[in-house]
């Protein structure tokens, strides 16, 4: 968790500094400048993708201070997680318009739940370790190309274009900005999102309450599939198909629709839950029925 949120922290930090330094018609569908812009795109950044990975880190929470403090911690979950999953709401983040708006703080302000929450679970157990989990050599590989796709986004996040071979500054053919515009990409947002899953699915294996474990696993496979698909498009967009080696535009996953492309991601969601998660989640009830046995 503390990883999580240290990634998060610092990409929040280089969010504000870009948007505060680059005037916005350096950057994407944004129209405020100095640092009220850059206050304003880390507003929104707290919202998405941070909102869906406080989402993630909620169950971890809970399931480390439940037992201590059950109504307290029951209480402050029923409040964070509605404030979080009003981000999914339609306008609350319009691709279109990038500046903050008011309905911004609310799901901020669940994130702050969230942070605080971890906060406690960390002075009341310490960070805590899995020093192996099931999966650790495919996530070492997801992650290592999660980086390498990122390349040109972490570039673009501190403000700056990427180097060759990576295709960066050059015309866009849809839009009149750069192949990889300077900013936040929703690509990079993937890219996070499917870091954070990685992460976060290592600690299924240690609960001890099922249904937390249930939501826990299933919530994180889907937040890795999403984070993999969106990521997947907007490399293939901006590095293959404005480059002109394909005709065929790479359809959009960022928002939930009725389409060929969502489904495949719901398909692989369910074969994440069912052939890894699931067994790290299946592995703690295990333990648990070992305990009591005991």
């Amino acid at each position: 968790m503390l990883l999580v949120w240290t990634l998060f922290a610092l990409t929040a930090a280089a969010t504000f500094a870009t948007y505060a330094r680059l005037p916005p018609e350096e950057l994407y569908h944004t129209s405020i400048d100095g640092l009220a812009g850059g206050a304003s795109r880390t507003l929104v950044f707290l919202n998405f993708p941070t909102a869906l990975v406080a989402l993630g880190i909620l169950p971890v929470v809970v399931e480390r201070l439940l037992d201590r403090h059950p109504r307290a911690v029951a209480v402050s979950a029923a409040v964070a997680a509605p404030l979080c999953l009003l981000v999914a709401a339609p306008g609350v983040v319009q691709q279109a318009d990038l500046d903050a708006r008011p309905v911004n703080a609310l799901p901020a302000a669940g994130v702050g739940i969230v942070v605080v929450l971890t906060a406690a679970a960390l002075r009341a157990s310490g960070p805590g370790h899995a020093p192996r989990a099931a999966g650790d050599p495919l996530r070492v590989v997801l992650a290592a190309v999660l980086f390498l796709i990122a390349i040109p986004w972490l570039f673009a996040e501190l403000g700056f274009y990427a180097p060759d071979p990576f295709y960066a500054d050059e015309p866009s053919p849809d839009e009149p900005l750069a192949a990889v515009h300077l900013g936040r990409h929703h690509g990079f947002d993937g890219v996070l999102l499917a870091l954070a899953a990685l992460a976060l699915s290592r600690t299924l294996a240690s609960f001890r309450h099922r249904r937390l474990a249930r939501v826990a696993s299933a919530y994180l496979a889907l937040m890795l599939a999403y984070g993999l698909a969106n990521a997947l498009q907007d490399f293939i967009l901006e590095q293959v198909y404005k480059r002109g080696w394909i005709d065929v535009r790479p359809p959009s996953v960022l928002l939930p629709e009725a389409s060929v492309a969502w489904a495949l991601l719901l398909a692989a969601a369910v074969l994440i839950e069912v052939l890894w998660f699931g067994r790290a989640r299946y592995r703690s009830r295990s333990s648990a029925h070992s305990d009591i046995g005991t």
